[in-house]
């Protein structure tokens, strides 16, 4: 349950602060051109909660927090007094309504610059990308643990988790990757990642184990750095800065066996006896696993304890070496995603790429418990998603908008109410359709 709230909350956060940081995108540059606004509102449905500032619009929070509204004074919409003819959105030029529907999914962009750069300025605890005996594709391609991933297509890459999208991207538009590396003898080489050769029926959940890569242990001790509020352990008396020493019998030396042992013994029986040294005393504990499901789908058991931090490769920089990072970021993570959209469109990747609000909402939770950087990376990424989705060219998103001011631009007259009535209509059914989708994709993810 504590996941499931914990889901919710982040994802009402997050749509909060994108959604709103959207709308007040479209409200400003509207504002800007004289146009009057008659409300703002983020989320759908009845008001919760409203006020009107002193230029008649209104401000309200609505009861479902999936989306958000701006809605301009227009004539095609209702009558508007003689007075405040000038102010409707509709008499205004095309460049000038351009400019409003463009500056929601600008200000997307801009919120996913300021949250990589204040990702970059907290420091974003990663691990170098040095791997583990590999296996699959990437022992194929003569890949050997200790070696280190220093680019990929020649992109360079500083972290395990940026090793991770890099080759992940690669593998799933089924695409050969060269992966340049420093053996663990300090020689440079360059292996080719033949993902071409995995076939059409690996799907998602299997396309990682495919590529066969994994970090290499960190030999760590089994003290204990987090204990998650309300899981098993804290529920047991289980304190950060305790050692386990045994598991049900079984000597504990390293945080590596407390991973490794945890599943094994919960599978034979989740409940478990552990012995923890806290000071000059030991201290015998007993408690009852739980299972979780990780975003892709897969179960594990868990009793909500973490090691000391050992990240190796934390990503910091001050404030002003920090934006350069922050606008490569941003590029980086723009061309990804505009070529994860390539590969759905001409289907070399599968549709059950595609996530909808429930995926979103455990990852908006799993990178919450991560911290704040990690949360602010998320946060920027799905701000990115944003944009790029309300400026596909879909009649009633803001792309769709802007294609219909762009034919009135070139041809000197609006497209007629008509088309754009139909296009409404089609543009619905499409996002339904997509959300439908991305739904089913979310429920099968939560099918073991």
């Amino acid at each position: 349950m504590n996941e499931l709230f914990g889901s919710v909350w982040w994802l009402i956060v997050t749509l909060g602060l994108l959604i709103t940081f959207h709308e007040y995108g479209h409200y400003v540059v509207a504002r800007l051109c004289g146009v009057k606004v008659l409300r703002f509102s983020v989320g759908f449905g009845k008001p919760l909660w409203m006020r009107r500032n002193r230029a008649g619009t209104e401000f309200a929070i609505a009861a479902i927090p999936l989306g958000g509204y701006v809605k301009m004074l227009d004539e095609r919409e209702g009558d508007v007094a003689p007075a405040e003819v000038t102010q409707a959105f509709n008499r205004k030029p095309p460049l000038q309504r351009m400019a409003i529907a463009a500056a929601g999914p600008a200000f997307n962009l801009v919120f996913a610059v300021a949250a990589f750069w204040l990702m970059f300025v907290v420091g974003r605890p990663d691990y170098l990308p040095i791997i583990a005996a590999p296996n699959g594709v990437a022992a194929e391609a003569g890949m050997q643990a200790g070696d280190r991933i220093v680019a990929v297509d020649g992109s360079t890459v500083d972290s395990w988790s940026k090793a991770l999208q890099k080759l992940g991207e690669r593998a799933v538009g089924r695409s050969d990757a060269s992966v340049a590396v420093v053996t663990a003898a300090g020689d440079e080489a360059t292996r080719t990642l033949a993902f071409s050769a995995l076939g059409a029926d690996v799907g998602e959940k299997q396309l990682f184990d495919r590529i066969g890569l994994s970090l290499a242990p960190r030999m760590l001790p089994p003290e204990i750095g987090r204990v998650s509020a309300g899981d098993p352990a804290a529920a047991a008396g289980i304190e950060v800065g305790d050692r386990i020493v045994r598991i049900n019998g079984r000597e504990i030396s390293s945080f590596r066996d407390i991973e490794t042992v945890i599943p094994e013994e919960s599978a034979k029986n989740p409940r478990l006896a552990i012995t923890v040294q806290r000071g000059n005393e030991r201290i015998d504990l007993n408690l009852t696993a739980r299972t979780t499901t990780d975003p892709d789908g897969s179960s594990r058991f868990i009793i909500g304890i973490g090691s000391k931090a050992a990240h190796d490769a934390t990503l910091r920089y001050g404030p002003l070496d920090a934006m350069p990072r922050a606008l490569t970021e941003t590029w980086d993570v723009t061309a990804s995603s505009l070529n994860m959209l390539k590969l759905l469109v001409t289907g070399k990747a599968g549709l059950e790429n595609l996530s909808g609000p429930i995926t979103i909402a455990r990852f908006a939770n799993g990178s919450a418990q991560l911290g704040l950087a990690w949360f602010l990376q998320f946060l920027a990424i799905i701000s990115l998603a944003l944009a790029i989705m309300n400026l596909l060219p879909i009649p009633i998103l803001d792309g769709g908008h802007l294609l219909y001011y762009l034919i009135e631009l070139i041809k000197g007259s609006p497209v007629s109410e008509r088309t754009q009535i139909a296009g409404q209509y089609v543009g619905l059914m499409m996002l339904v359709a997509l959300m439908g989708l991305a739904f089913y994709n979310d429920i099968l993810r939560l099918i073991p």
